[in-house]
């Protein structure tokens, strides 16, 4: 059975489970080997190794996609597979954290620098750049998300024709067993303002305004399965790297989508309502399923979580364990 769990919502299969506590895990880079130093990032999202560069923040997805603290997807740039974020881009996946924090591509650890001529920095790159004189190899390490325990999950409920069981709660901790999938994009979408497209988030919002879409990508493996959403909702003294702010009710509406937010989504044009899944007053310290359907395998499906009452919940979507 497949579970989806919440501040961390998260959905699982059978053995395996999508995650959503903190779809994303975050960290810094350093070099080593033929050239040594802190990565740190142009303006224009270039990564360099070296000159005076304050050290940049990344975000690993569960494709191996990497975004930038500026929500910049980064990118293997062809031909010469220079490694920078670009705003207009899509992230490259492939990427992993491994043992010891060693950043991979595609399974490859050996990067290279590659002098810019520029106050001593150095660009990075996947391949030897043919022609360049001055290019060395290195490996890139990062200050967080090598493998540990499981990870914890975040939202996502799933799309079926008809409504699923009651919701139910425990008190946390929950355990969430097998293979987690994270969400692959968090959209929020505000009624004050319909049109605005807020584009990826690393924060689950629910306000009285603002409602959070959670996309989840279903592998066609998970066919046949099961499928659980869950939300897990720790007390903020057990929390070690996330937080949230609370306040209100609690009262929050769990929801199917007929299909997936994307970066322009808006609270004009979201998805259409699969399903309403349940509507559930939380509180930190809890675990709820919320629902459980077959698993959509093969399929990106989208969940809401929002509110008609004063409740107030923003919280880091986290990549470390469920406490």
């Amino acid at each position: 059975m497949k579970t989806f769990a919440v501040v961390s919502l998260a959905l699982a299969a059978g053995s395996n489970a999508l995650v959503a506590r903190q779809s994303t895990c975050c960290f810094h880079l350093s070099a080593s080997g033929g050239q040594s130093g802190t990565v740190g990032q142009l303006s224009d999202g270039q990564n360099r190794i070296g000159g005076g560069l304050p050290q940049a923040q990344y975000c690993i997805d569960s494709n191996g996609g990497l975004t930038d603290q500026s929500s910049r997807g980064c990118i293997l740039t062809p031909p010469t597979t220079q490694f920078q974020c670009d705003a207009r881009g899509s992230p490259t996946p492939g990427f992993s954290v491994g043992n010891g924090g060693a950043l991979s591509s595609n399974g490859n650890n050996q990067f290279y620098a590659c002098p810019t001529g520029d106050n001593g920095s150095f660009n990075l790159y996947v391949q030897p750049v043919q022609g360049q004189q001055g290019c060395v190899k290195v490996s890139l390490t990062a200050d967080n998300c090598a493998p540990a325990a499981s990870p914890s999950p975040s939202p996502s409920p799933s799309a079926t024709s008809q409504a699923p069981p009651a919701a139910t709660q425990s008190q946390c901790p929950a355990a969430l067993t097998g293979n987690f999938e994270f969400p692959h994009l968090i959209v929020p979408v505000d009624s004050n303002n319909p049109n605005r497209a807020a584009g990826t988030s690393f924060n689950g919002q629910v306000t009285p305004s603002i409602a959070s879409i959670f996309n989840f990508d279903i592998p066609q493996s998970d066919s046949g399965k099961t499928c659980s959403l869950v939300f897990l909702f720790p007390k903020q003294s057990d929390l070690q790297t996330s937080s949230f702010t609370f306040s209100g009710s609690g009262s929050i509406d769990f929801s199917s989508l007929q299909g997936p937010a994307n970066a322009q989504t808006s609270f004009s044009n979201t998805p259409a309502l699969a399903v309403d899944l349940a509507v559930i007053t939380v509180a930190p310290g809890n675990s709820y399923n919320i629902a459980s359907f077959p698993c959509p395998a093969g399929q990106t499906v989208g969940f809401k979580l929002s509110t008609t009452s004063d409740t107030n919940l923003n919280y880091f979507q986290d990549f470390n364990p469920a406490p």
